[in-house]
């Protein structure tokens, strides 16, 4: 039994000695046992704090300079409506301003033809239609006023030189709003050619021909103004930019003074029905249709009577056309006047007017 005991203790020995040398190591070791750690990396750095400090201040600041920046483009934005508003009403006002002068010149106009019958209006052209019956005569009166200088054109009859169409027709194979007759014409060989010198889109159609006897060239100008008058040689008509342009007899007013009437004007025929076209002082334009039933002379109007019409009228440039049974005046696809042989008489030119 003592034997198992001793055996037992051994193994007791055997088992707790490592114990026991660890623990005497531990002994005999000092008492202050440190694990070097390396902590520094792990510590708050100053530095980061203020940099985070730093930004935040920059921050604000710019939260400040937004607020005021907004603030500013406010105020601006405000200014600026304030100013376009206003300058917005100045401008309608200086429009107003600048429009009555033409208005009351107008209103003129318009207190000597009367209340018009019809009005055509759009961006390119203003049209009214008066009728005029001073007693002697009766007539009708286109006052016209070009927005467009494109707005009036000349064609030739069936578009060549010889051929001769209605005024009418015309308008319905350009799309024109109103259309007269234009110059004068010859026939020859079955064909009907314009009088003198005629243009079209800029081009002399048979050549230029210096004015002689009563003839004159009045048509329309690149700028959509009326122009006319005798001229001598080329250079002093294509001063003027000429577009187009017919000619006939005799000149009723230029440069706002009455012209004197050739006396086989006046008489042969005495009364006739007669066109004429004419401009006030704006460039507006002035057609007067006058009625008749024949041209032996008893019916319509005298040139001496147009002439004295349109001069009270305030006209300053006036131009007779041809007239009798050549006379014609379409508006909104009806003929307006009487023509004088029953119906239109086929011309060589005619002016047009587009909407």
């Amino acid at each position: 039994m003592n034997k198992g005991i001793r055996r037992i203790n051994r193994l007791l020995l055997l088992a707790i000695a490592p114990f026991v040398g660890v623990f005497a190591v531990l002994l005999l070791q000092p008492h202050d046992v440190s694990i070097p750690l390396e902590l520094e990396p792990y510590k708050p750095r100053t530095a980061l704090s203020e940099q985070t400090s730093s930004i935040m201040n920059g921050l604000q600041q710019a939260e400040q300079v937004a607020v005021q920046t907004s603030a500013s483009i406010e105020k601006t934005t405000r200014l600026y409506n304030r100013t376009t508003s206003a300058m917005s009403s100045i401008v309608r006002t200086a429009s107003t301003q600048a429009q009555k002068p033409e208005q009351i010149y107008n209103r003129r106009i318009t207190s000597r033809l009367g209340a018009a019958v019809e009005r055509v209006n759009s961006q390119r052209i203003n049209i009214e239609l008066y009728r005029l019956n001073p007693g002697s005569y009766r007539a009708y009166a286109m006052k016209i006023k070009l927005r467009d200088p494109e707005a009036m054109k000349m064609t030739l009859g069936k578009d060549s030189f010889g051929g001769a169409e209605t005024t009418l027709t015309a308008t319905q194979r350009y799309g024109a709003i109103a259309g007269i007759n234009a110059g004068g014409f010859a026939d020859s060989a079955g064909k009907r050619y314009p009088l003198s010198t005629t243009m079209l889109n800029g081009q002399y159609v048979s050549g230029f021909q210096p004015s002689f006897k009563d003839l004159f060239f009045v048509g329309l100008n690149n700028s959509g103004q009326l122009i006319g008058g005798k001229f001598s040689n080329q250079q002093k008509l294509d001063a003027l930019s000429p577009s187009f342009g017919a000619s006939f007899v005799p000149i009723l007013i230029q440069n706002g003074q009455k012209t004197p009437i050739p006396d086989k004007w006046q008489k042969t025929p005495l009364r006739a029905p007669r066109t004429v076209i004419g401009k006030y002082k704006d460039d507006q334009l002035i057609v007067i249709a006058a009625d008749g039933y024949n041209e032996n002379g008893s019916s319509g109007a005298t040139l001496k009577e147009l002439q004295d019409k349109l001069y009270k009228m305030g006209v300053i440039d006036a131009y007779n056309l041809d007239g009798g049974g050549s006379t014609s005046l379409i508006l909104n696809g009806r003929v307006v006047n009487h023509p004088s042989d029953g119906s239109l008489r086929p011309v060589a030119t005619n002016f047009l007017f587009f909407k």
